[in-house]
Parts: structure tokens; sequence; C-alpha cells
């Protein structure tokens, strides 16, 4: 077939070569069931596999043009693989019968995904990405060829393809991780994923490509164990984030509570790329602008699209009931109090069950927020006080110890987004939360929670700056007055310099517009 594909009289897109080579496989019976098809395939792959092991077994020391070589004389066998799967898909059953087209495609990428993690086993640092990669890549640009039939297929070919990759994911084979990663942001992939796919349809099987990322990284990043080729991954996975907020924002609004749900706590950068995204069709007001009435804004009592359900994470279930209980009548009395007990975690790493802690802010948030606008009010300083929402979040702020305080700090600085109603309810919390401290000790977290968030490069949320620039601004809140912000000269200077850009309109006005050309410059 090698020789065949490559051959002048394969025809237009080898069809000619392809009717002859089908006519050998029927004469040598390897069509005529099921397993003979498997074991057909599961031997192609490993055959070629093998070629391209022995090919860059015999490059080891070779100089970089060299190496251009042996991957072409890989990839000379590897495509012609491709084009023959290509082929066999569009050409089985008829033109109708899409289910004997997807169940080869599956059939296929189960095979080559099982030889890979096969393969991963036996060679460990051994293990070559290249033939997977280009298999894998090859094939789903052919099978995404602007053809009627394949059309028809598209979705379900999508579907094959992130079922594969979410097995391969990089905590099951990390040895495939940059192959893996290279593959999701082709952008071919993201185009057909983000773009092309009607409905947004493509766009939650991205996500969850995306949480695998984020999952396995977590360790690393948790630790700050960034050996270079974890740093290299991280690179990468921050280069593509880029990409979204610049061409996909919306796809980062809609799925943010679930990225910042598995992001460690303390990737900042990471997690500011995603919390700056904002609508393309919506004009984000100037935060530097002097007595900004943010309450104003057309777009302030909107609810933001949150597309994964977090209501479900709040479990157990009769902890769910007794939370909807207190928020109606504030009973049971004992809730508040057993709060604390309910968010610890017996996972290794951390003490507290982040994922049910961002879930119960975004839940009692939202609540809050249909209460507030049931009264035909709107969140601010003094609608959003004494209430059962706020004694939840009053109680976590004064009874969590520092770690706990700082996770759930983080919960409510995660909703500070672009303008929309929970940007608005988040802000007025954190803002009475400090006025109300009983301690500095809160007022300081509080305060190093917004900070931390805009010490580091570019982009900045907006809902976060307009938060730090009311706190720091309005007299109400004495900022300036506090222990904490005169504690040492370096603090002292710090806050000097934050306060400064952002007291400084014209120097900044763009620190709020997500992404600009000097941010990709900027990332390190």
């Amino acid at each position: 077939w090698v020789n065949m594909y490559h051959s002048p009289a394969a025809g237009r897109d080898s069809t000619k070569a392809f009717t002859a080579f089908v006519q050998q496989m029927h004469q040598q019976g390897i069509l005529k069931n099921d397993d003979v098809i498997t074991r057909f395939f599961r031997l192609c792959s490993e055959m070629c596999v093998d070629l391209c092991y022995r090919a860059m077994g015999e490059a080891t020391g070779t100089p970089p043009t060299n190496q251009a070589l042996i991957r072409a004389k890989c990839f000379y066998t590897l495509d012609a693989f491709v084009r023959l799967i290509a082929l066999l898909i569009k050409h089985s059953g008829d033109n109708a019968n899409t289910v004997t087209k997807i169940n080869l495609l599956n059939k296929v990428l189960g095979i080559v995904a099982g030889v890979l993690l096969q393969d991963h086993i036996v060679r460990m640092t051994e293990f070559q990405q290249l033939p997977y990669h280009r298999i894998f890549i090859m094939l789903f640009i052919e099978l995404n060829a602007p053809e009627h039939i394949l059309e028809n297929i598209n979705y379900q070919v999508l579907t094959a393809f992130c079922n594969t990759f979410h097995v391969l994911r990089p905590a099951k084979s990390p040895g495939f991780s940059y192959a893996w990663l290279e593959f999701i942001s082709h952008r071919v992939f993201i185009g057909r994923m983000l773009a092309l796919t009607p409905q947004q349809k493509g766009w939650g099987m991205y996500a969850q490509l995306l949480i695998d990322l984020f999952k396995f990284l977590a360790p690393f990043l948790r630790n700050a164990d960034l050996t270079k080729p974890t740093q290299m991954l991280y690179k990468g996975t921050l280069r593509v984030l880029l990409v979204l907020l610049h061409d996909f924002p919306e796809f980062l609004c809609d799925y943010h509570y679930g990225f910042c749900d598995v992001i460690p706590p303390n990737c900042v950068q990471m997690r500011n790329l995603i919390l700056s995204a904002f609508p393309r069709n919506m004009r984000l007001p100037d935060p530097f602008t002097p007595n900004l009435k943010v309450d104003m804004l057309t777009d302030i009592s909107l609810p933001p699209r949150i597309l994964i359900n977090f209501a479900s994470k709040i479990q157990p279930a009769q902890f769910k009931k007794d939370l909807d209980s207190y928020l109606k009548s504030r009973s049971p009395v004992t809730f508040v109090s057993d709060l604390r007990s309910y968010l610890q975690s017996s996972e290794p790493g951390t003490r507290y069950n982040i994922q049910l802690m961002n879930a119960l802010v975004l839940y009692v948030g939202t609540q809050a927020i249909q209460f507030i606008h049931s009264k035909s009010l709107t969140p601010s300083m003094s609608t959003i006080a004494h209430s059962a929402h706020m004694d939840i979040f009053q109680n976590l702020a004064v009874a969590l110890d520092t770690e706990g305080r700082y996770l759930f700090l983080t919960a409510i600085a995660n909703q500070l987004r672009y303008p929309n109603s929970h940007t608005h309810y988040f802000s007025c919390t954190l803002l009475y939360l400090f006025a109300e401290a009983n301690t500095e000790a809160i007022q300081e977290q509080i305060t190093r929670v917004l900070l931390e968030r805009l010490i580091v490069n570019r982009p900045h949320p907006w809902g976060l700056l307009i938060t730090f620039i009311e706190l720091i601004k309005n007299p109400q809140f004495k900022f300036w007055n506090h222990e904490f912000v005169h504690c040492a000269p370096e603090i002292e200077k710090l806050f000097e310099s934050v306060a400064r850009s952002c007291m400084q309109p014209k120097q900044n006005q763009q620190a709020s517009t997500g992404l600009r050309e000097s941010d990709s410059n900027e990332m390190h």
C-alpha cells in the first residue's frame, strides 16, 4: 500500500490505488469479519511505530539537518497509513449510513490509542511521541476535508477524537503530553471545536480536555515543582489560554468556573488570563474613570452564563438541604457553626475541600442576588447586609483559619470578572467583609487576595480592578490607616506603586481591556 500510495498512478486523492488495494484486501480475506480487520489495523499501527523507532534509533547523534530527513522517512509510511484509514472510513457502508463509518473510526482510534498506551508502559523514558502525533493529526485533517460525506459525520468525528484524547490525557500517558497539547491546540482542531461546529456543541468537550490538562499540571504548580519539562508544558498551556482569550473569549467566560475549580490557588496569572475574558460584543467601561457608577452600567444587572452545574457539587445531599433551609428561614440554627466541619477534606495536599468551597460561595451568592432582585433592589453595601447569605459569608470569614479563609476569599475573587450581576454582588461582598471585619487579619487577607492578582503581568480582570480601586480610594474603608499597609518599607512601597498605577488612568487605561499585543511578550 505504501508503494501504491506514493506511485504516480495512484490517482487524485489515491482513489485508483485504493480501489486496487481494496480488491487485494478482499482477496486476502482481510475485510471478511471484525476480528481480522481489528488485527490488520493493530499490526499496521505496530509496524508503522516500529519503523519510526528504527529510523530515529539510526538518527541518534545526527545533526539537525538530518533530523528532518529522518522525520520525512517516518512520514512517508505514516501518511500512507493515514490515507488508507481515511479512505476506508469514507467508503465503508453507503453514504447515508454514517454509523458504519463512525464505528470504523472509533475502532481505529481505539487500536492506535491501545498501541500507544502499551508502548508507553514498555518503553517508559524511551517512548517516542512522533508516530502517534502524526497519525492523529493527519487523520483529523483528512477527516475534516470539505467533502459532503465528511461534513455529515463531522460532529461524530470530533466526539471520537475528544474521547480518544480524554483517554490519552497527560495523567494517563505523561510521555505523550507535548504531542497531546500540540494536537488540542492545533488551529484546525480549535477551529472545528470552538468556531465551525454549530450551536457551540464542541465547547463542552473542549473544556473537558483543558480540565484534563489543568488537573495534570495542578500538583506540580501547587508545589511550585517546575522542572524544565513541566515548565515547557506550563508555558504551552499559557499560550493556548492567550489564543483562547484573544479568539474565543466567550468560551473562557462560560467555563471559567470549571477551570478555576481545578487550577491551584497559587496560579495567579493562569487564573487572571481566564477571568479577564469578556464577551466580544461588550465594551468594557474604563475602571479608572473618576466616580465610575458601577451600579448604573447596563450590563451590571445581567447574570453571566455558567455552563457547569456548580450546585450539584454541593454534597452530601443533606448538607445541600440544610443550606437551602438556612437561606430561606435561618434554620437549622446550628448550620453556620457546623459549616467549617463540612468544608474540611481528607484529601492529601489540602485540609479543605476546595471544590465544595467554590460551589458553596457561588451558590450562596447567586441565591443572594435572586433574593435582592426579588425585592426590586440591586446589590449594594446596604442591600447585601443582614441576610442569611451574608451570615454564612461573615461566619466563614471569621471562623475559618488562615488557609481556609484564603481559599474562601479566593473563591469570591474568582467571580470578579467583566460587568455582570455576579461581579457586582461579589465586589460588594468583598468590600462589605473588609468594612465589617472584626480583626485586621481578615482585612489584611482580603487585601492580599486582591493585591497578588494585580502585581502579576497583565491582563487583569475588570472586576478585580474596580474592587481594589474602590477599596483604596473610598475613605469609608480607611485603607491607608491600617497597620499592614505600613508594616515594612518594601510593603509600603508596593502599595504606593499599585495605588499610583490605579490612580493614573492615562497610563493604565488598557490594563482592563483583556489582551493586547504586548501581553504575549510579557508572559513569563
